[in-house]
């Protein structure tokens, strides 16, 4: 049995893994800016806004007393995003770094000298494909993700001598509500982004499986579906069939301008 903190598991793929982990015994912390209708059994739940460092040492000062201790901290909750470079006000960027970096960010920092005294832990930040490979018209989203994935890997060569281990989720689009965060900087980009949400082939109780699956076999960097792993190693090892692909796409969105 595993003692394990969520963030954001009120919904999506927060809420598939809190129920995979309750489903297999673990002692899970289910936590969120509101309560989901219903938790997983055995679960429980606190409130925590990820941008308020108040809310992430009441979780601390929870686990230490109810716990004893953690074994994994997910952080999973985050924001959508979307949109051209010159749609995206000053309050949109804001925004978006504020929760989907500074969120992980303040995650890390409240449970790092926990782990560090258990000598052990798993930090598991989730992220996105679109932290590896930058599509057009995502600068703010890619930005953030490409930020996490760069804090997990400084993590886990910084935590890993006291036996913590990180992982870090990339995955595409899935069927998930994430698109209900979005903050209508421009519309038609989040309307694109949210079909491909909605038509996306796998569901967040999929990728869930996945995650955990990885992370108990130690993965650092997960992909959990096929297409992020196709983009990622076309950026890799086919670089100019990637920009090709990435300028055309440019090009599709300078077309609907005219």
């Amino acid at each position: 049995m595993s003692r394990v903190l969520i963030t954001g598991g009120a919904s999506g793929l927060g809420a598939a893994l809190a129920a995979r982990c309750a489903a297999r015994g673990d002692q899970v912390l289910v936590t969120d800016v509101t309560e989901p209708a219903v938790l997983p059994d055995g679960a429980a739940f606190q409130k925590l806004d990820i941008t308020a460092e108040a809310d992430w040492a009441a979780a601390l000062e929870r686990v230490r007393t109810e716990f004893g201790g953690l074994d994994m901290l997910v952080n999973n909750a985050g924001i959508a995003a979307g949109g051209r470079i010159d749609r995206l006000g000053a309050e949109h960027w804001q925004r978006v770094l504020s929760v989907n970096v500074l969120g992980a960010v303040h995650g890390c920092r409240t449970f790092a000298p926990l782990f560090k005294e258990q000598r052990g832990g798993r930090l598991v930040n989730v992220a996105s494909a679109a932290g590896l490979v930058h599509a057009p018209a995502m600068s703010s989203y890619n930005a953030s993700k490409a930020a996490v994935v760069a804090l997990s890997e400084t993590l886990r060569h910084e935590l890993g001598p006291w036996g913590v281990r990180v992982s870090v989720v990339c995955p595409t689009f899935f069927r998930t509500n994430l698109a209900a965060s979005m903050s209508g900087d421009d519309p038609m980009m989040e309307q694109v982004a949210t079909k491909l949400i909605n038509r996306a082939p796998l569901g967040a109780d999929e990728i869930a499986a996945r995650v955990l699956q990885a992370v108990g076999a130690g993965k650092f960097l997960i992909m959990p579906d096929r297409p992020a792993r196709v983009a990622f190693w076309t950026k890799r090892l086919a670089r100019v069939l990637y920009d090709r692909r990435m300028i055309a796409t440019g090009t599709k969105i300078m077309e609907s301008e005219q």
